[in-house]
């Protein structure tokens, strides 16, 4: 009996002793980050207009990093609170996400290279993992000088004296996200593109493109849709003339941008599962050019017959 009881005493220690090591790598050596790049962006006119266009028309930062009115079609963000964050999500399994406030009054004590990092490899300031609902995996794509544009804008933004909660998430995700943030590996192939390159940036191909059981997107199938975003499944947006938009000429494609630029269809109230994560009107404000390239590159990707009930 002693002998047991000492066996089952070490055998205890050693899995003490296994967690601990555990914990202590996950929160040592990840998340995998890189040093802050060493740079002072200068904010010329070109890069701030740039930088407004992405942030606000491609990137849509602003949509999810401001208030927003949930009770409208596609949430439209609320005037005047452009960058102050707020609650991003709350369930049961996963815990409360917050969007942080990304203007001047909390990225004023940021250098240039801790928002680079940030934005394309998702650790913050402090070296800690962003919760990846932050796609700096699409924003690692990012051409410099665009990238560079974005940073300047951010630094333009009204500074709003708004505190936001620290996300908290539950076991195992809090360990989880540790492990997901890497150093930014551009494809560089997408850059030399121009509607490859948007389709990337704008996330079009994150969101459109299914994904396995570990949330990793099955890319034979890009751009078929499906993707369960809760209260809605992606679009297929490949060229199948059925199930996709093989039939939509490229002005039908622009026009259903562009027609959310109307100021009456920006307080559509919808019921709650009859809602979009797609910000509709965010994107109405890109160029008709750079939405003409984004079809042309979405013509290019095979077609997929994939019929997708988009409500439940």
């Amino acid at each position: 009996m002693r002998i047991l009881l000492k066996i089952l005493k070490i055998v205890f220690l050693i899995v003490i002793i296994a967690i601990a090591a555990a914990l202590s790598y996950l929160y040592g050596a990840l998340p995998k980050k890189e040093k802050p790049k060493q740079i002072t962006i200068e904010a010329t006119p070109a890069r701030l207009e740039r930088g407004a266009y992405l942030a606000l028309h491609v990137n849509v930062c602003m949509h999810c990093h401001s208030e927003r009115k949930f009770e409208y079609f596609a949430s439209p963000s609320v005037p005047r609170t452009e960058g102050r964050g707020e609650l991003f999500v709350k369930d049961v399994k996963a815990g409360e996400i917050y969007s942080p406030n990304i203007t001047p009054y909390k990225l004023g004590g940021w250098s240039d290279g801790e928002i680079i990092r940030a934005v394309t490899s998702g650790v913050n300031k402090t070296g800690d993992p962003l919760f990846p609902i932050m796609p700096y995996g699409v924003y690692a794509n990012l051409k410099e000088e665009d990238l560079y544009s974005v940073v300047a804008y951010l630094r333009t933004l009204k500074p709003i004296a708004h505190e936001v909660p620290r996300s908290h998430l539950k076991f195992p995700l809090f360990l989880i996200v540790r492990m997901i943030p890497a150093p930014a590996q551009p494809d560089r192939k997408a850059q030399q593109d121009p509607g490859h390159y948007l389709a990337t940036i704008a996330g079009c191909l994150h969101c459109h493109t299914p994904t396995d059981e570990q949330q990793r997107p099955i890319w034979d199938k890009i751009g078929s849709g499906g993707q369960d975003f809760t209260i809605v499944k992606s679009a297929n947006i490949t060229p199948d003339p059925e199930t996709g938009i093989g039939s939509w000429s490229k002005q039908d494609f622009i026009e259903k941008f562009k027609k959310w630029e109307q100021p009456e269809l920006r307080q559509v109230v919808t019921p709650e599962n009859r809602n979009t994560v797609m910000p509709w009107i965010e994107f109405s404000g890109m160029k008709e050019e750079d939405l003409a390239a984004i079809y042309d590159y979405l013509r290019t990707i095979p077609p997929i017959r994939n019929k997708v009930e988009k409500w439940k």
